[in-house]
């Protein structure tokens, strides 16, 4: 039996302020998630290392995500509060300190991955504290803040790298970050105080190996499809990504097997929650399309229009500035309408962007660029703020850490499969189009075009799965004990928590 998932009662004043401390912690550790962009070729040449290296800077940083996150659920549950934000914070820290120093490339890698752990723990834990806290009437307006964390914070890294870079040394990147990171600890530590009641649960070990392998494998190998070296790869990225699907399915398995007998490390009765598994649908098709077209507006800017890495970074803001901005009020009208009047016109106005992206061509105006990337952001906005908080909402207060950890594992999948499809796209077409004797950028411009159209096709998609959310009922008092509830759980086990 689940233990009782029972809130501190807290003065309005003081919940602020601890989500407000873990909002910009948060905020803090996802901008350096896309912050090493445009130090790839200082670094090549400082370390002497080549490209495809220097990119394992980011890939092991979101592979590391992609491990991490899946233990989450259990790891959250089994500690405090307190325990698991300093913990976080404490890997960050370690890892930024640890990179600033580097002396060499392998140690800022080992760095890189040190800081993706304590990342891949904040965003579960801004979650999970922020769905215990929070009241359901309240929920839209204070998601639309972590929408605006999440966001803001990758759009600006690019750009925030740029500046930083035209100043001095790319160890500036992690020494600007440090002391701020260090005092969002040190404020956090004092003010945080304990929302959930740790529980003792022996961990699955052979479940644990299967995540960290099956997810791992699975983000390494879409990563790696359509790279320019992915037929010089000692292992094709294809099969490896057959053998991440395989072992995931197998932690799947176990999971379920684990449900009926013991504590599974990742409870995956979140997804017999209809509403739950709708919002995690479109969640993950926004996300591959907003990842594949965050990859190829860079390649589009810089090598067809000529635009400079900071140039394209400060072009990319407005868009990331609106998505957050929006947050905030998307999630008022979330509080005051429900989430079907939202999510609709918000995903169609992704597809209609995305489908508009495909006509870009050698003369296109990169401040028509600019607009059509502020109007996806706004769409984005209006389905990423209801869909987080209607798809959360309805799990029981026992589940918010796995269904906050579902919910960034598959993000991460998401993530690394719609940038595969994109690459993929865009490389064979541009191929194709040289081979007919396009010229370079005539290819190029050839090749996004199509990888915007596979963008459009998730968005169009995404429409259709958007038509299926709901607003979750408003709480319930809890069934007669011993009946069973949406997913399966018994009223015994969730009286008094039922959303």
């Amino acid at each position: 039996m689940p233990p009782s998932h029972t809130a501190p009662t807290l003065p309005p004043a003081h919940v602020t302020a601890v989500l407000r401390i873990l909002v910009l912690s948060t905020f803090v550790v996802l901008l350096n998630e896309t912050i090493m962009v445009n130090a790839i070729p200082r670094l090549m040449r400082d370390f002497e290392v080549t490209a495809t290296a220097a990119g394992w800077l980011s890939t092991a940083f979101m592979l590391t995500m992609a491990v991490v996150i899946p233990v989450t659920g259990w790891f959250l549950q089994r500690v405090s509060t307190r325990t698991a934000f300093g913990l976080a914070m404490a890997l960050f820290l370690t890892g930024t300190a640890l990179a600033a120093a580097a002396p060499a490339f392998p140690v800022l890698l080992a760095a890189r991955v040190v800081q993706a752990g304590g990342t891949a723990v904040m965003m579960p834990l801004l979650m999970t504290t922020l769905m215990t806290l929070v009241p359901a009437q309240d929920r839209g307006r204070v998601m639309g803040n972590v929408t605006l964390v999440i966001s803001v914070a990758p759009a600006l890294g690019p750009a925030v790298s740029g500046v930083l870079l035209q100043l001095g040394s790319w160890r500036l990147l992690f020494l600007t970050v440090l002391p701020i990171a260090g005092a969002m600890a040190v404020l956090g530590l004092r003010k945080l105080v304990n929302v959930n009641e740790p529980r003792v649960s022996p961990i699955d070990w052979p479940s644990a190996l299967l995540a960290a392998l099956g997810f791992g494998a699975l983000v390494y190998g879409l990563s790696g499809l359509g790279a320019a070296d992915a037929a010089r790869a000692p292992v094709p990225p294809s099969a490896t990504t057959l053998a991440g699907a395989v072992l995931v399915g197998l932690f799947v398995w176990r999971q379920l097997s684990l449900q009926r007998s013991s504590t599974p490390l990742l409870d995956l009765r979140t997804l017999t929650f209809r509403h739950f598994s709708v919002a995690l649908a479109l969640v993950c098709l926004s996300f591959m399309a907003l990842m594949g077209a965050f990859i190829l507006l860079p390649m589009y800017l810089q090598n067809v229009r000529g635009l400079t890495s900071l140039q394209t970074g400060l072009l990319l803001i407005p868009g990331g500035l609106m998505m957050g901005l929006l947050g905030p009020q998307v999630g008022k009208l979330y509080d005051r309408f429900g989430a079907p009047r939202l999510v609709v016109p918000g995903a169609a106005v992704t597809a209609s962007c995305l489908a508009l992206f495909t006509l870009v061509g050698e003369q296109t105006s990169p401040w028509s660029v600019l607009a059509l990337h502020v109007a996806l952001s706004a769409g984005l906005a209006f389905v990423f703020t209801p869909v987080f908080t209607s798809g959360l909402s309805v799990l029981p207060p026992h589940l918010y850490p796995h269904g906050s950890a579902v919910l960034g594992s598959l993000q991460q999948v998401a993530a690394a499969t719609g940038i595969a499809l994109a690459v993929s796209v865009m490389s064979g077409r541009a191929a194709a189009a040289a081979a007919a004797g396009a010229s370079d950028t005539g290819a190029l411009t050839a090749g996004v075009r199509w990888g915007f159209a596979v963008g459009a096709v998730l968005g169009a998609l995404a429409v259709l799965v958007a038509l299926l959310v709901r607003t979750p009922p408003a709480p319930q008092p809890a069934p007669a004990p011993g009946t069973e509830d949406e997913g399966g759980t018994t009223a015994d086990e969730t009286a008094g928590t039922r959303v």
